[in-house]
């Protein structure tokens, strides 16, 4: 994918979802009066199989898209992406379940959540080259190049309607044609990364929230009037985030220092070790050795430890993915969304586009009732089913839809200002690979282990040939 399309492309769908983002937001349901800890994805590396789920609404065949057309009658097997039973991504996805089996009753999904780490996907991998207890999964599009290249996933094409197609924004669904001119998967949403602003400890610490056009400097200096220690000698940070193989949720914070601080360059050339993307990574790592706003774990955290840090009022600020941002408003959290600051004026977020791939199948009449849940939960039909404010504020959707026809409440259209400078991970088949070369030498640089130009330069020979598009 040429970096010129994906410009022009996440532009048009900003102009298109800023529209979806006007819907009035939703009142969000109850929730615990005090803040509870956010909860994990999972152990790390451990897939969860989760039982049908039970009905939390009484729900009545619908029929339209609802409905199968296949004759299928017996069990699918649907891995999600971050779910564990009562968090964010659980119950949007066991409403929708539920509706989908009323209106099939011959038809059982089963679900399992696999957690947003290099283990998890890991774990996702396996049991796609097993063959067995998988048949629709939803995964980011940078992992979508490997599985096509190692035929474990099922082309969408034959399955698109004209109503499909009409509905799903055109550059999004070019996304997904990796290998042959085909569609490899349904997009669901766009996920871009904000930074969350915990309102309550920047009034605890008397500090007022800065304004949105901030600089990287500014960032530098709320986390530092943030970063103090309570009465009771509980200390506060003023910044955290998740780093990981399978995540890029830090990057855009030291990517920002040139648009040329890519992993690919524009001539398709390993770009990390250069100077500019050198200095970017050291202002960042800076944040825990030399500004000392992190937690001491800083950068082998947890993502749960990260996020459940923001929910208890520990960290100041964490940059993360849309979907957090439900969760902690049904846990009556109070926070901002706020671009990634600026550096030499230069505006970024990362991200990648969430889809719903259907495995390998060679059953014709399961291939096609996989391929009908995995239009449904894509669709605008599955957030009238599960709509904002039945489990969770946002309804079904945890980031911007796909498609026309689905529309954003609050606070996921807080990140609709941010997808015209969201970079889009490469789609690379061994992208994975190069995610676990990078990730020690990431690791080392923020532990003060290592020179960033080192590092980076020690990688680039193997790295030039992950990144390569086969």
């Amino acid at each position: 994918m040429n970096k010129k399309w994906f410009l022009l492309g996440v532009m048009a769908l900003f102009a298109v979802l800023a529209i979806a983002g006007c819907a009035p937001a939703a009142q969000p349901t109850s929730a615990p009066p005090t803040a509870a800890p956010a909860q994990p994805t999972a152990a790390a590396g451990q897939a969860t199989a989760v039982p049908t789920p039970k009905p939390t609404v009484e729900r009545a065949a619908k029929g339209g898209i609802r409905k199968s057309t296949s004759t299928y009658k017996g069990d699918l097997n649907l891995w999600v992406l971050g779910y564990t039973p009562g968090n964010a991504f659980a119950n949007p996805f066991d409403n929708a379940v539920e509706q989908f089996m009323k209106d099939n009753p011959d038809i059982n999904v089963t679900i399992t959540g696999y957690p947003p780490n290099d283990e998890g996907f890991t774990k996702l991998s396996t049991a796609l080259q097993s063959g067995q207890g998988i048949d629709l999964l939803r995964l980011p599009s940078d992992r979508l190049p490997g599985f096509v290249r190692d035929d474990l996933v099922e082309p969408i094409d034959s399955y698109l309607t004209d109503a499909d197609k009409a509905d799903i924004l055109p550059n999004v669904l070019d996304v997904v044609r990796v290998k042959d001119g085909k569609a490899w998967a349904w997009p669901l949403w766009v996920v871009p990364m904000g930074i969350y602003v915990n309102s309550d400890v920047f009034k605890e610490a008397g500090v007022e929230l800065p304004a949105k056009d901030w600089t990287w400097d500014q960032f530098v200096d709320a986390a530092k009037k943030t970063t103090f220690k309570r009465a009771n000698g509980e200390q506060v940070y003023g910044f955290s985030g998740f780093v990981d193989p399978g995540v890029i949720n830090t990057w855009g914070l030291w990517m920002n220092q040139d648009p040329s601080v890519r992993p690919i360059t524009t001539d398709g050339k390993y770009g990390l070790n250069s100077e500019a993307a050198a200095s970017g990574l050291q202002r960042f790592a800076d944040l825990a050795l030399v500004h000392k706003v992190t937690p001491p774990d800083f950068g082998s955290q947890k993502d749960a430890d990260v996020k459940g840090g923001f929910t208890n009022k520990q960290y100041a600020m964490v940059v993360d993915a849309t979907g957090f941002a439900p969760q902690l408003k049904n846990n009556k959290v109070n926070f901002e969304i706020y671009p990634l600051p600026t550096v030499n004026g230069n505006k970024l977020t990362v991200g990648a586009v969430g889809l719903i791939a259907v495995a390998k199948q060679t059953d014709d009449q399961k291939r096609l009732a996989a391929m009908d849940l995995g239009r449904y939960l894509t669709s605008a039909e599955v957030q009238e089913d599960v709509p904002p404010g039945s489990n969770v504020s946002t309804g079904f959707y945890l980031a911007p839809g796909a498609r026309k026809s689905v529309k954003v409440v609050d606070p996921l259209d807080k990140f609709l200002t941010v997808l015209p400078d969201m970079w889009i991970t490469p789609l690379v088949p061994d992208w994975a690979k190069f995610t676990r070369l990078f990730h020690p030498e990431y690791q080392n640089i923020l532990f003060g282990k290592e020179k960033p130009a080192d590092a980076m330069s020690k990688i680039a020979d193997e790295a030039q040939k992950y990144l390569e598009i086969q």
